[in-house]
């Protein structure tokens, strides 16, 4: 059972750190600029969130920590659900069963959410974590609409754009005569 759990957490550990971007390029100011439109920024949202979901995550829970520092019961109930979301879905690949039935994904998270919600409720500091969430959330949409794309969309298989820009990325001279 124990090296189960341990194979179980290198899988989750690889498939997790599989989707991290070096931080270098996550906070290059090099590309950082306005953008120049309502759908520039919009663009720039979509691809940024998607290329850079991990750091993102990490920054959210990294606000959200430093909201409960001064609540270390509060600290280690989120540690438990956080966890909790790591295993049940985040880093889950294949479907979930229980007792025998599959279990649909957004079953699992409206479980998870009802968990979470029912834990702040419980150690009482639901308006500290709504705040950091806010505040959170702010920062991702910010660097997420001043972080420029233009180095990210060639070299992001996973980008929401992938299917318009077609495979003649890849030839040598970029021609898109075909377009």
């Amino acid at each position: 059972m124990s090296s189960q759990f341990v194979s179980r957490l290198k899988e989750t550990a690889q498939s997790l750190t599989a989707i991290r971007r070096p931080w270098r390029d996550f906070l290059d100011v090099t590309a950082v600029s306005l953008p120049s439109s309502l759908s520039d920024a919009t663009t720039r949202i979509t691809q940024n969130l998607t290329h850079f979901r991990f750091n993102y995550i990490l920054v959210l829970l990294l606000v959200l920590f430093f909201s409960l520092i001064y609540h270390p019961f509060s600290l280690i109930i989120f540690v438990v659900i956080l966890v909790a979301w790591v295993f049940l879905y985040l880093a889950r690949e294949e479907p979930l069963l229980l007792c025998g039935f599959i279990v649909a994904d957004r079953v699992v998270v409206a479980a998870l959410f009802a968990i979470t919600v029912f834990g702040l409720v419980l150690t009482g500091v639901w308006v500290n974590v709504l705040v950091a969430s806010v505040v959170g959330v702010g920062l991702v949409v910010l660097h997420a609409a001043l972080r420029s794309t233009d180095d990210l969309v060639m070299d992001d298989l996973e980008s929401p754009y992938g299917h318009v820009l077609g495979d003649d990325l890849d030839s040598p001279r970029g021609d898109y005569s075909g377009i």
